[in-house]
């Protein structure tokens, strides 16, 4: 039961990733450890960035019966640059890693709770009266 890494990927002798298994499952783990940042400074505007992202339903050209939900990449550069590899219109067709905009949706999702919580105490103060 224990994962297993089946794949390490390693940058100059630090390891920054790879590919683990396990029985019940695969994961792809990313470089996190604080050891390797440095100027870190707390996400703020999670709300607005957020309301910047435009998901939309669709289907692939090649899988017409199959709907999705998902991103266009090249609208999601300007929130999330960091998410998108590729250029728009470029050679190669853009890619977007979803995995790098979980930061951005915990940041608004937390500035929504504590914007729900003042409301909470405001009613609650209200009702008291």
């Amino acid at each position: 039961t224990s994962t297993q890494n089946v794949i390490g990927i390693y940058h100059n002798n630090t390891y920054i990733g790879g590919v683990n298994t396990s029985t019940t499952g695969t994961s792809f783990p990313t470089s996190s450890d604080y050891r390797l940042k440095e100027n870190v400074v707390s996400l703020s505007n999670g709300i607005t960035r957020l309301k910047e992202l435009k998901p939309y339903r669709f289907n692939f050209k090649i899988e017409p019966s199959k709907t999705v939900d998902g991103f266009f990449a090249h609208e999601v550069t300007s929130v999330v640059p960091e998410a998108v590899e590729g250029e728009k219109d470029g050679e190669r067709m853009q890619a977007l890693d979803h995995s790098k905009l979980v930061p951005l949706l915990t940041a608004a999702l937390k500035e929504a709770i504590s914007k729900i919580e003042t409301l909470e105490t405001k009613v609650a103060a209200l009702e008291g009266a």
